[in-house]
């Protein structure tokens, strides 16, 4: 591989044959005995640009790892076997026979993993034993966490959801809080509503009716005191305008939900729109032609709310932005890389990556980045080893390649306090669905995009639970990660009911963890917000507020992570609430108060109300409303 052509900044052309032939090189020689550049050894990032596999003369240029050439069987052959001169500059030598010049990159390393070991490893740890494999969680602003499972499709006796509570974690019988629902939420979205109690809407769903449906539940209770209140749901009064299964739900700048793409059922025609909830008179859902473009490889599409005007959408390899009231495309982006030898790999379901809004920072003007990890190659199904990560706002937005420390589909990506991330769960291949994907990646990585490009992954702790497909991964108030689920239907891996948690290193330092109070829990824009605060590690302080999540199928709908300005003095320290609706749309928030690395239990709190009055939606006696 070619020594001083280094760039990994990416994009999706190709780099011409001079480019790779003609750049400082050291050679040496191989034996073609069963070497190829088969895309199940082809990695993404130890090349120096984005050369997917092509021929040059009669001969293949291709990259990979040194250990791919041992694993292969070839061995090295006499320098003199290699006489055909590069076509890009003849200085060179490409081959000759059947030999393959090898090119190895002798400069600074192209990407850096990190190991760490003991605590700092991180660790798995089983939490309770569970009572269905759910498809959906979702952390509640009572404190608890709801479970969605497969209703009539599941097993026969599930009751399609139930509640979590882990203050009574010793007791599993008062833990779990059975609750219904009338359809089948196999395959829906969900979202927490800005409405004042945080009602959770689940939209969508498997076949008939059941795609039609639009759920809600009003979390009541509180750690230790049951709740009371259940799923709400009436396909005559309330309904989507066209079944969808496999759709995106988001929370716009005005408070109303954007529900985005999906199929009439299971595995039927394509939903290539969009509609509103609560639907505007006399609206109808608005056509998309690149939804109904790149179905069926644009289900579960990223959504996201940009802070300078717009809605991200990323779906199979494409992205672009609409504008937030027309819908219309305001910006087309380049496609995001995908494998080496592929660059038709695809990042959404059924090629399913798992996808992250990486921190915004007071003042809040730099542009929104957006991550998407794994994926999978349409037809071979393999899973790519990869993340890509962009700036949509930029003037000329191009894909950042970053490779991973090993394959990766079917994956879950969580948001933590400090701005770090985790990537957990999956497989080392195939796609989504029932038994397409193969060998458990058991093997949790932390990101932290405070490091430099392509040092910013960490090898951590592993579990001994394969989680395939139908897992999740939701961030606990205690800064824990909820891990659940897997529905692999392979004759190999267990419907899995185990509920496990991973604890990061910034729980297992040592430290006392900071703690604090907050009066004011229902925030406006820019405004000034007292907390009284107890810093047993001296600080400094600082304050982070994580979007209200739902995890499914690599997708955190409603994830958003915002550090705020913060100021102490003595015991009281003043944050300066986000500046308005498209930096941290309405809704609720996790807030944390972080002690140098170390978290806090969150508080919820709620930014910019409640615009769109859904607390006094939908108007129809089967469902409870709390009012604005």
């Amino acid at each position: 591989m070619a020594e001083g052509y280094g760039s990994i900044k990416l994009s999706t052309r190709t780099p011409t044959r001079q480019q790779l032939a003609s750049a400082n090189v050291r050679n040496s020689a191989i034996k073609l005995r069963g070497w190829s550049m088969a895309p199940s050894v082809v990695s993404a990032t130890t090349i120096l640009a984005t050369s997917y596999l092509f021929s040059i003369l009669t001969f293949e240029l291709g990259c990979g790892d040194v250990v791919d050439i041992a694993a292969a069987g070839s061995t090295v052959a006499p320098e003199t076997d290699c006489n055909v001169a590069c076509p890009g500059d003849k200085t060179y030598v490409c081959g000759g026979g059947n030999r393959l010049s090898w090119y190895q990159w002798k400069g600074t390393p192209l990407y850096v993993w990190n190991y760490p070991t003991g605590p700092a490893a991180g660790r798995y740890e089983m939490l309770i034993g569970g009572v269905c494999i759910p498809l959906l969680t979702t952390p509640g602003v009572n404190g608890k966490y709801t479970f969605v499972e497969k209703y009539g499709t599941g097993p026969p006796n599930s009751t399609g959801a139930y509640e979590l509570d882990v203050s009574q974690i010793s007791n599993p019988s008062l833990a779990w809080r059975t609750m219904h629902v009338k359809t089948d939420v196999f395959c829906s979205a969900s979202i927490t509503l800005p409405d004042k109690v945080g009602r959770q809407i689940n939209i969508g769903g498997w076949s008939g009716t059941s795609t039609f449906g639009v759920r809600l539940y009003w979390p009541d209770g509180s750690p230790g005191v049951p709740g009371t209140n259940d799923w709400q749901e009436n396909v005559n009064e309330l309904s989507l305008q066209q079944g969808r299964w496999y759709p995106s739900a988001m929370v716009m700048t005005n408070g109303s939900i954007l529900v985005v793409g999906g199929e009439t059922g299971s595995n039927g025609p394509p939903v290539p729109t969009l509609e509103i909830l609560p639907r505007p008179a006399g609206a109808g859902t608005v056509f998309m032609d690149w939804l109904q473009r790149t179905d069926p490889y644009n289900l579960y599409p990223f959504l996201a709310v940009l802070p300078s005007g717009g809605i991200f959408v990323a779906y199979y390899n494409e992205a672009r932005i609409l504008d937030e009231r027309t819908f219309a495309t305001i910006k087309t982006l380049p496609n995001a890389p995908g494998a080496v030898n592929n660059p038709g790999a695809g990042r959404t379901y059924p090629l399913e990556g798992t996808s992250m809004l990486l921190p915004q920072y007071a003042p809040f003007t730099a542009p929104l980045g957006i991550i998407i990890c794994g994926g999978s190659t349409i037809g071979a199904a393999i899973a790519l080893d990869n993340c890509v990560s962009t700036t949509p706002e930029s003037a000329n937005p191009q894909w950042t390649l970053e490779r991973m420390p090993s394959q990766r589909v079917i994956s879950c990506m969580t948001a933590l306090p400090d701005g770090t991330y985790m990537i957990l769960n999956g497989a080392h291949q195939g796609a989504a669905g029932f038994g397409l994907a193969t060998d458990p990646n058991l093997n949790a990585v932390l990101y932290d995009p405070s490091k430099p490009i392509n040092q910013r992954m960490s090898v951590m702790a592993n579990t001994t639970i394969a989680r395939m497909y139908h897992s999740e991964a939701i961030l606990m108030q205690d800064g824990r990660v909820l891990v659940s689920g897997s529905d692999p239907q392979d004759g190999k891996n267990p419907q899995e009911y185990r509920v496990e948690v991973f604890v990061p290193p910034y729980l297992l330092q040592g430290r006392a963890r900071p703690s604090f109070t907050i009066a004011n829990k229902d925030w406006t824009y820019g405004a000034s917000i007292p907390i009284s605060v107890t810093l047993p590690n001296g600080g400094p302080a600082r304050v982070s507020l994580l979007g209200a999540e739902s995890s499914t199928h690599g997708n955190s709908m409603g994830q958003r992570t915002l550090f705020p300005a913060v100021s102490c003095a003595g015991t009281t320290c003043t944050i300066t609430s986000p500046p308005n609706v498209r930096v941290a749309p309405p809704g609720w928030y996790q807030l944390f108060l972080l002690d140098g690395p170390t978290p806090s239990t969150s508080a919820w709190v709620r930014i910019g109300g409640d615009p769109a009055g859904l607390g006094n939606w939908p108007n129809f006696p089967d469902f409870k409303k709390p009012g604005v």
